[in-house]
């Protein structure tokens, strides 16, 4: 199963979910297809659309996805790669009225660079990122909390890092 979760920002992001079908209609997705699609509007004969997903059955969602489409929001971003999961983001753009400005360009190339995502950056590639997502294996993620909290606690301490 292929979850795409597009946020719940108030501009729609539409463009991503007509890749998607185009992918559909090209036979290039066989899978069942779930929307998280917040405000956008859609309809699809071949995908299944909410609007929001209750937290507990989106994350049940995650866990039982086979790959993870997403836009370049950081929370969602990370959810995939706390669950392990096969990512490929695309970033809501200005020029689009899909947000206010470019940052998830940003947030896209730094997972990518660190190598826990795969950017979708032109829409009309998502078929050969779809392709490389079946091999595709990412970094494992390694958290950084307690080395925080270590900083954290040495800070309130003595007053220095």
């Amino acid at each position: 199963m292929i979850l795409v979760t597009l946020g719940t920002q108030d501009k729609s992001f539409v463009r991503l979910l007509e890749a998607i079908q185009k992918e559909i209609d090209k036979g290039n997705i066989k899978q069942k297809v779930v929307v998280q699609a917040g405000c956008t509007k859609f309809e699809s004969k071949d995908m299944e659309i909410f609007d929001l997903i209750p937290v507990n059955e989106f994350k049940a969602l995650i866990k039982k996805a086979d790959l993870l489409i997403t836009h370049g929001g950081v929370g969602s971003i990370m959810e995939g790669i706390m669950n392990h999961k096969t990512i490929i983001a695309a970033p809501r753009l200005k020029k689009y009225n899909e947000h206010v400005n470019d940052h998830q360009l940003e947030i896209i190339d730094t997972f990518s660079k660190m190598d826990y995502i795969l950017p979708l950056k032109d829409f009309d590639k998502l078929g050969e990122v779809l392709k490389k997502a079946t091999k595709y294996k990412s970094k494992e993620f390694k958290s950084n909390t307690n080395n925080m909290v270590k900083l954290i606690e040495k800070f309130i301490e003595d007053g220095e890092i």
